[in-house]
């Protein structure tokens, strides 16, 4: 079995000095064809690599492409694992009963074993036992949506639902014993007055921080969602940094280097 993901993040965070978590979103859009999208996404994640904790590929817009966004998943997977970076696969799964089952089998076992999953828990909690068991068999991670990014996220997630499902995952962390568990949480970058509040509900939690640059948050707001050693979460880029300036990958490289340099300041203010 490989090394369990949370174990494998904190190691690389501590060891290259590291909170960033890159996000690799190819639109077709911005590219001459799917393989100009495949080159340039792989030559981003290759060079910056050495700035990530982790890699967060969103995987619509890999199906967006049909068969061939799927195979260059897979190679996006496959040099990460070949440079030890571990993979949070961005695709908000959530459904009930032998779906859910037949997703987590799809995302957490077999050739994206260890990797970790975003899910949606809104059809009930119930419906993460199928994800939790997965991770929990194979080394891999959940990180459960809890209070998401965008501006009308409030429309569901407000009303004390967002604790309820933090509390839960404070009690599917509890179940692991001490330590980080495999079950994260998802919290918005773009909410840093509440992230204290969300780092006290879920202690056991690794915090998935998503919409630094691009969206609007500020490293420099986002201290509190780390524990003590500066661990515990990690705080996802996508356009900002496959994007910077264009397709320029020097331009990637440096937006890279400037997040990672801001939220390891920010940890030591």
């Amino acid at each position: 079995m490989p090394t369990p993901f949370a174990a494998a993040l904190e190691e690389r965070t501590l060891r290259l000095k590291t909170r960033l978590c890159i996000g690799l979103d190819p639109r077709l859009t911005a590219y001459r064809d799917a393989d100009h999208l495949r080159q340039h996404t792989l030559e981003v994640l290759e060079l910056t690599a050495p700035l990530a904790a982790c890699i967060k590929p969103q995987l619509a817009f890999y199906e967006a492409l049909g068969v061939p966004g799927l195979e260059i998943l897979e190679e996006v997977c496959s040099l990460a694992r070949a440079l030890e970076l571990p993979v949070i696969l961005d695709a908000k799964r959530g459904d009930i009963g032998s779906t859910a089952e037949a997703y987590a089998a799809a995302w957490l076992t077999g050739r994206h074993a260890g990797s970790a999953l975003t899910v949606n828990p809104f059809l009930g909690f119930r419906t993460l036992d199928p994800f939790t068991a997965a991770a929990r068999a194979h080394g891999g991670a959940l990180f459960v949506l809890v209070k998401t990014s965008n501006p009308d996220q409030a429309d569901l997630q407000g009303s004390g639902v967002s604790e309820k499902v933090a509390a839960e995952v404070a009690r599917l962390g509890a179940e692991e014993g001490p330590g980080l568990s495999s079950v994260g949480a998802v919290v918005g970058a773009t909410h840093p007055e509440e992230l204290a509040h969300w780092r006290a509900a879920m202690p056991q939690a690794t915090l998935l921080l998503p919409g630094l640059g691009a969206q609007g948050a500020q490293a420099a707001d986002l201290a509190a969602a780390f524990l003590p050693g500066g661990v515990g979460a990690v705080v996802s880029a996508s356009r900002g940094i496959q994007y910077a300036d264009g397709l320029n990958l020097e331009a990637s490289l440096r937006a890279a280097q400037q997040f990672r340099d801001e939220l390891n300041a920010a940890l030591l203010a």
